[in-house]
């Protein structure tokens, strides 16, 4: 089976080379091959060019995991074998009908939940080392900030799964390879654990003994490597700064997705897939993302004042380099004059009352809020309550016999 989401674009030998390597010898048992999209080339903003270039260094990445076995399945495009599927089915049953789910819908990251369900299957997964598959990247601030939410909620709701599948191979005597568990816990979690070391960075005041040249120094070597891809890949080596102010505005948005995640494990629920806007002009931004993006250039500048005044060298050098980063990042991707008109509809959309619907649009809106739910969630779910519906046949829908006995039994 081929997937593909909407805006992918593959090239013409994509199924021709992924089914031929599924059929070698040897590859029997893997479940899923793919091309980790690439970006288009020619972006038309400075944003999308950055965000296109975490999206390349991204294949790089996960020829790796693929090297430690450790893939994810991503589900922007693949080619998926059947029998896998049929493997980690789930099978329920709703007024009497069966309904055959393949890929769980428990997370908005279904593609990285699937990859361990078939896993714990005896199946593995592989990326096929050539840029066949290609998508589109987000130009503006606010549709980057849906479609990078929805990436960084979803990894913690998985890693007890990883975690309970690593302890069942162990007392099969199958342990998972130590390099495997790293990098997909690291896979699962980085966004998390990442967003709130930043965070911590930015507002703790460490002095010299925390910021030693040496801690500073091991550091390089991940820099300098990110760096190299770029270059290899097309790109500047100066784009690993602007990388850098790129990951300071996104800040409050992986925070956000994150302390989703958490809110959906203390609730046990599922929120909706929020989909990336794709639209003629621009997304706009939520107010409380462009606001700390502000807030922590704000902050950096106070607390290197702060650090010249009490001699706090390191300390102050490393605010100065966030406050400038953070500044340019702002201009550069999101732009003062947006920013400003984001934050502004932002205050109008908190305060603004909506009007009462009338009651043809009220009706109208309840049959589309139906389909929304079944389109979300699948035909088991009722917005309206917590058990699911009957499943009703409508009268003018069935066909008509002859025999009133017959239609009895219908």
């Amino acid at each position: 089976m081929l997937t593909l989401d909407a805006d992918s674009v593959i090239l013409r030998e994509y199924c021709l080379r992924l089914v031929h390597h599924l059929e070698m010898p040897g590859n029997e048992r893997i479940a899923v091959i793919q091309t980790p999209y690439s970006a288009f080339r020619g972006a038309t903003t400075r944003l999308e060019r950055i965000a296109a270039a975490t999206t390349d260094i991204q294949h790089i990445l996960h020829q790796g995991l693929t090297y430690f076995d450790a893939t994810f399945w991503v589900g922007a495009n693949a080619v998926i074998r059947k029998t896998a599927l049929n493997d980690i089915v789930e099978v329920t049953y709703v007024g009497g009908q069966e309904v055959r789910r393949y890929v769980q819908d428990r997370t908005v990251i279904e593609d990285t939940e699937s990859s361990i369900d078939l896993v714990a299957h005896g199946w593995s997964l592989y990326n096929y080392p050539e840029r066949l598959s290609y998508s589109a990247t987000p130009p503006d601030f606010g549709s980057l900030a849906v479609q990078r939410a929805r990436w960084a909620n979803g990894g913690l709701l998985i890693a007890p799964k990883f975690r309970r599948l690593v302890k069942q191979r162990k007392k099969q005597g199958n342990r998972i390879r130590r390099s495997s568990i790293i990098l997909r816990v690291n896979y699962m979690a980085s966004i998390s654990w990442a967003a709130f070391g930043l965070l911590l960075l930015l507002t703790y005041p460490f002095d010299d003994r925390l910021l030693s040249p040496i801690i500073v120094a091991a550091a390089l070597p991940y820099f300098l490597a990110m760096s190299y891809d770029f270059k290899r890949m097309g790109y500047k080596r100066t784009d690993v700064f602007r990388v850098y102010a790129f990951n300071l505005i996104l800040l409050a948005v992986n925070l956000g997705g994150t302390l989703k995640s958490l809110q959906q494990a203390a609730a046990k629920s599922k929120i909706a897939f929020a989909r990336t806007p794709k639209v003629a002009n621009r997304t706009a931004a939520p107010a409380l993302y462009v606001l700390a993006a502000y807030a922590i250039a704000l902050f950096s500048f106070y607390t290197l004042a702060n650090d010249i005044r009490t001699e706090n060298w390191y300390h102050a050098a490393f605010a100065a380099f966030n406050g400038v980063l953070t500044t340019y990042a702002i201009g550069a991707f999101i732009g003062f004059r947006n920013s400003l008109v984001d934050i502004v509809l932002g205050a109008v959309h908190w305060v603004k009352v909506p009007r009462k619907p009338k009651k043809a649009a009220l009706e109208q809106r309840t049959v589309a809020d139906a389909w929304e739910s079944v389109l979300y969630f699948g035909p088991d779910h009722d917005p309206t309550s917590d058990t699911p519906p009957p499943v009703t046949v409508s009268s003018t829908t069935r066909p008509r016999y002859g025999d009133t006995r017959a239609r009895q039994r219908d």
